[in-house]
Order: C-alpha cells, then sequence, then structure tokens
C-alpha cells in the first residue's frame, strides 16, 4: 500500500502544482488537500496519512500550532515543512518541534520529492538555508544534478566537503547521522569517479561549490 501524504497550504496555485507534480510519480497516495491547521486535525482524525506538506503561515490555525498538535496528537505522522521563510531560527524551531524536514517553497520539485523519499524512509530533510548552493556563478540548477547523478542533499555534502568539514559537524549541520553521512560520502565517491575526499574536494573547486 502506498503511504498516503496530505497538502495543508491555502494557496489554491501551489496545491494544484504540488498536486500534479507529486501525481506523476506514482509513488505516493495524496490526499484531499486542505487549507488550514483545524481542517488538518479533522482530517487526520479520520484517515491514515505518513507525511503532511505542512505550510507555517495558514489562517484560523497556523502551521506551528498545526505541527505542536500533530505531534502530540499524532506522533506517527510525518510533516516536512512547506515555506517561504528562509530564516534558521525558523528551521531550528520546527526541528525542535518534530518536524522531520524543513524546505522553501522555491525549491525544485525534484528536491522536494528527494525529500519527501528520505523522510518516509525514516531520514530528516533539513539543507543548510543560510546561503544557496552556486554552481559558477549563477544559482544551483537541475541541470547540474542531472549531469553528474547527485541528489540535492549530496551536492550540500560536496560543498561541506571541500570546506573540510568533518562528518560530525556535516552530521550536525544537516540533522543527519553519521552514518548517513558516511553513505552518502561512499555514493559521491561513486557517482565523481573519484578515490577519495581530495578528489571530492577538487570537484568542488572546479565547479565553484566552494
Amino acid at each position: 500500500m502506498p503511504n498516503r501524504l496530505i497538502i495543508a497550504d491555502d494557496h489554491q496555485i501551489l496545491i494544484d502544482g504540488l498536486t500534479v507534480a507529486l501525481n506523476s510519480t506514482g509513488l505516493w497516495e495524496l490526499l484531499p488537500p486542505v487549507n488550514n491547521g483545524k481542517q488538518l486535525l479533522d482530517r487526520l482524525s479520520d484517515v491514515d496519512v505518513d507525511l503532511v506538506l505542512l505550510d507555517l503561515n495558514m489562517p484560523e490555525m497556523d502551521g506551528i500550532k498545526a505541527l505542536e498538535a500533530i505531534k502530540q496528537i499524532y506522533p506517527h505522522v510525518k510533516v516536512l515543512i512547506l515555506t517561504n521563510y528562509g530564516q534558521i531560527t525558523v528551521q531550528q524551531e520546527v526541528r525542535r518541534m518534530g518536524a522531520e524536514g524543513y524546505l522553501l517553497k522555491n525549491s525544485p520539485i525534484a528536491v522536494l520529492q528527494e525529500a519527501i523519499r528520505e523522510i518516509l524512509a525514516g531520514e530528516t530533510y533539513f539543507l543548510a538555508i543560510d546561503e544557496p548552493v552556486k554552481v559558477g556563478n549563477a544559482l544551483f540548477l537541475d541541470d547540474f544534478m542531472k549531469k553528474f547523478q547527485l541528489t540535492r542533499r549530496e551536492v550540500e555534502i560536496i560543498k561541506m566537503i571541500g570546506l573540510e568539514l568533518t562528518s560530525r559537524e556535516i552530521s550536525d549541520r544537516l540533522f543527519i547521522s553519521e552514518l548517513t553521512v558516511s553513505t552518502h560520502r561512499k555514493n559521491i565517491l561513486r557517482k565523481l569517479s573519484v578515490k577519495n575526499i581530495a578528489g571530492v574536494i577538487n570537484f568542488a573547486r572546479e565547479h565553484s561549490l566552494i
């Protein structure tokens, strides 16, 4: 049985776009959306949901209050915050409250799909939001990921390796386990066809990631 997802947001254009993008994968069952926190809690009391895509700025009951209620009443339900708020303090607060992920609404759809997969697999997904990842003089592009078969998470880790962060430091910054960082490191070496971390650092420098 596919995992069940529900969108909680009060902007219909965004809901429509997400619905098309997420249904196109065939990986999940997307339930009818809700427009505020009260509607969301009512829906959770009626149907089983695996993951909520939760906006923070909604009428009647905002996302922060909804997140608090979800984690108290339905602790098994995973929550991915999808918001326009790019402040690291907001990200830290929702993580403290138990959210499993945090993405900005201007993220590529491929990144959203990646985040959903990781969260449903038991991971968290909090990308660094204090500065955008850059490739050359342009903001990070989907074409770059496709060219090297990299995920957005792997690009973040390549950048951090290039800055000579340890696995522990990467783990702390991305809110994932050191074991997960180690797995990403191995996958990065394989995808970039390099033998060691020095090769990753050279790659980061060549592509202006650092």
